[in-house]
């Protein structure tokens, strides 16, 4: 269980770093006033950079509950393969959600990847409430 959280925490951090590296290049550049960063406010980041934001927030908003189960099931020892299986579908979606987000970005692409993630969270979920 703890690959499929680790693969989660290191996706993460690759959004993290590039919208990192892209803040810093876009206050260098002067395409955003390195003050608008103190309260992200007073001027309009490019698009690029909205997207890495808001995929980064993503990334910390329902996947919490992924890594509260996967912590559970590792604490109550209950791995089987079943939840590996939920569990990597899920940060496969993850993945795939993140791409299309940070890539083309259609709409529809990404609702879809991000409601089958949560059907699988969900799933995860009531097998671990069933088997508790």
């Amino acid at each position: 269980m703890i690959y499929p959280m680790f693969a989660l925490v290191l996706l993460t951090f690759f959004v993290g770093i590039r919208l990192g590296r892209a803040r810093f290049a876009n206050a260098r550049s002067g395409r955003v006033k390195g003050s608008y960063y103190r309260l992200m406010q007073g001027d309009v980041p490019p698009d690029s950079e909205v997207k890495l934001a808001r995929n980064f927030s993503n990334l910390f908003e329902a996947p919490t509950l992924f890594y509260v189960a996967g912590a559970i099931v590792i604490a109550k020892n209950l791995v089987t393969p079943a939840v590996l299986a939920l569990a990597w579908g899920y940060v496969a979606l993850r993945l795939v959600h993140t791409v299309i987000h940070l890539g083309y970005n259609h709409p529809i692409h990404r609702f879809l990847a991000f409601l089958a993630s949560n059907a699988l969270l969900l799933a995860m979920w009531g097998w671990l409430a069933y088997t508790l």
